[in-house]
């Protein structure tokens, strides 16, 4: 037997592998999980997809209900106590609601006379008699030391018991008596309709075109860039106003005019990858066994181009979704009853001295979300970038 083959030893079995290969987009998670401002974005995105699908189902009011003895009350407001029975709260429009000890609202109390020259109004609670004196209401204006106005209780002044949240309303009302938790809620629906709508003009109309142009190039790219650049010399606002003449103002309307117009970014984008990947090899040997050019487009180019797609996408959703909300906001967005971010902002400016949360809520939920998306596209570029991988 020949003993000229022998076994190797340990030492000349060379490298070994000490864990497991990863794939591009195993990879691209593992970085991106690396990033706490992105995970927080991913996480915020999700959450809010959550609460728009299924938050009104928790809710016992729609966006539209109205309540206009409880318009314009605050999330958290002081109470007064006239005994252990009965609490009252002062609206700031100087009349008195009837509410419990932990501040859930149970109506509305009428007075029994008004007196506009001593600038009082006398309610009856529970058999007592109550006295509402706004007089100083105009010296505190000047003055913001002096108390606006006073709870007297036969002649004796109330002092406020205790501060409380609102808990019938949670993010409190707005001038019709209408839950401001819900209508922002219903406005992110709709910012997340305009955000997917957005995102499938891109993925649709944006990838392919931007694909054919550059890979088909010369007369017929140069034909398809011009075409582009004609749709992108009109503004945004011009398309509205026209399609607002034409069908309605409305939701429609707005997702209409972006499918118009916001796919010429994501065009040009895709059209520069494809410029460059449409020279490598592997396009080169599919187009010599025969492959067609949709499906060296489909298979091939697009594919090693979905990192810059992805991550263009990402920082997309943002914008379109701040459009809409600008668009809502002088006007030309989505009608009464319905909620937007925007026209909730546009309704909050006329009381914003006196009722200014009513533009914190959706201004803060329009902020969050652009940088929950910003965070998740910045996390998206660094983890997607071949040349960052360690």
């Amino acid at each position: 037997m020949d003993n000229r083959w022998e076994k190797a030893s340990e030492a000349a079995k060379g490298e070994t592998v000490t864990r497991k290969s990863l794939t591009y987009w195993q990879d691209a998670w593992r970085r991106l999980k690396k990033n706490k401002l992105s995970m927080f974005g991913l996480v915020v995105i999700i959450l809010l997809f959550i609460v728009a699908i299924f938050g009104p189902m928790f809710s016992q009011f729609s966006y539209e209900d109205q309540e206009l003895k409880f318009g314009n009350i605050a999330p958290r407001f002081n109470i007064y106590e006239i005994d252990k029975d009965n609490y009252i709260y002062v609206h700031p429009e100087y009349k008195i609601l009837s509410v419990t000890k932990d501040g859930e609202l149970i109506d509305s109390i009428k007075p029994i006379k008004n007196d506009m020259v001593k600038a009082q109004r006398i309610y009856e609670v529970d058999g007592k008699k109550i006295v509402l004196d706004y007089s100083n209401a105009k010296k505190s204006k000047k003055n913001p030391g002096i108390q606006k106005f006073k709870i007297v209780e036969d002649g004796k002044e109330i002092g406020i018991y205790k501060r409380v949240f609102n808990k019938t309303y949670k993010f409190g009302t707005d001038t019709h008596g209408r839950d401001l938790l819900i209508r922002v809620i219903y406005g992110a629906r709709i910012s997340l309709i305009v955000a997917v709508a957005a995102t499938l003009v891109n993925f649709f109309i944006g990838i392919f075109y931007g694909g054919m142009s550059g890979y088909l190039g010369g007369k017929v790219d140069a034909i398809m860039m011009r075409f582009m650049d004609i749709i992108s010399t009109i503004p945004l606002l011009l398309y509205v106003i026209l399609l607002m003449v034409i069908i309605s103002p409305g939701l429609k309307t707005i997702i209409i005019a972006m499918g118009l117009t916001y796919w010429v970014g994501m065009a040009r984008i895709v059209r520069g990858q494809t410029l460059t990947i449409k020279h490598q090899e592997y396009v080169m040997a599919a187009k010599t066994i025969g492959a067609s050019n949709m499906r060296i487009l489909t298979r091939h180019i697009i594919p090693n181009s979905m990192g810059p797609i992805i991550v263009s996408l990402t920082m997309m959703i943002p914008s379109a979704i701040f459009t809409e909300s600008f668009l809502s906001f002088i006007g030309l967005g989505v009608s009464a009853p319905q909620a937007s971010w925007g026209t909730l902002a546009s309704d909050a400016l006329a009381g914003i001295r006196t009722y200014p949360y009513q533009l914190l809520f959706p201004a803060a939920a329009i902020s969050i979300t652009m940088l929950a998306f910003n965070f998740l596209g910045d996390g998206l570029r660094d983890a997607l970038d071949p040349r960052l991988r360690k």
